[in-house]
C-alpha cells in the first residue's frame, strides 16, 4: 500500500481510497480527494510539513498526518 505521503515532488497519482473514520475522513473527502481522482505533488515546505497538491484543478495544503491516510497507485 503506497500513501501520498510518500510520493515525490511532482508525482502524480490516483487515489485507490481514504482511510480514516468520522469527521477527519469525512473532511478529506470534502476537500475533493475522493476514490479515482488524480493528484500531483506540487511542493513540500522546507521542514517537509505541510504538502502542496493540486486535485481537481486547485491548490491545496495537506498535512502529512493527512495525506498518510490516502492509498495511492
Amino acid at each position: 500500500m503506497k500513501t501520498l505521503k510518500e510520493t515525490k515532488v511532482g508525482g502524480t497519482v490516483t487515489v485507490v481510497k481514504v482511510h480514516g473514520e468520522g469527521a477527519v475522513r469525512r473532511r478529506i473527502m470534502d476537500m475533493g480527494i475522493t476514490r479515482g481522482v488524480e493528484i500531483k505533488i506540487t511542493k513540500v515546505a522546507p521542514l517537509g510539513d505541510p504538502l502542496e497538491v493540486t486535485v481537481r484543478g486547485y491548490e491545496l495544503s495537506l498535512r502529512k498526518e493527512d495525506a498518510a491516510r490516502i492509498e495511492v497507485e
